[in-house]
């Protein structure tokens, strides 16, 4: 079980290998993309900014909890930060397990808990110039001109 904060761009192909594994007969993987819009805005690109130390020991206690909880063989997620374009893959998580209906259970709880709970702030920049930020639970917090 892995959780890891990396700028450099995410290889879903090298981290879907290490899910493999023979006891699984499932792997489930989330990719979250730069969105073009949000809440009705035009976003034109994001920063994102992480208090490292913190999120990924709260990364790794999701993933934790998430072997606890459900019947999974390995589980991985890698989150980016700095400057990301649209398009760009922003986030990745991967699981395996023996059964589909885990993999995919823990897949979900993984990407929301993290979310919800990981120190990772996104600074959305938008087509009409202004910017916010947004918290782990995409409260905003700040709204700023650029």
């Amino acid at each position: 079980m892995r959780f890891e904060i990396r700028a450099e761009p995410i290889d879903v192909v090298a981290l879907s290998r290490g899910l493999a594994n023979a006891h699984a007969g499932a792997s489930i993987g989330f990719e979250g993309w730069v969105r073009d819009h949000n809440e009705g805005r035009a976003v034109i690109r994001l920063d994102y900014q992480a208090y490292a130390p913190l999120a990924q020991a709260e990364g790794q206690r999701i993933l934790g909890e998430a072997q606890q909880r459900f019947a999974i063989v390995e589980a991985q997620c890698v989150h980016r930060v700095g400057a990301l374009t649209i398009g760009d893959l922003a986030v990745w998580v991967g699981v395996s397990a023996a059964h589909r209906g885990a993999a995919f259970d823990a897949c979900r709880y993984i990407i929301d808990e993290v979310k919800k709970r990981v120190p990772i702030w996104k600074n959305e920049h938008y087509a009409d110039g202004e910017s916010g930020w947004l918290h782990p639970d995409n409260t905003p917090v700040d709204q700023s001109k650029d």
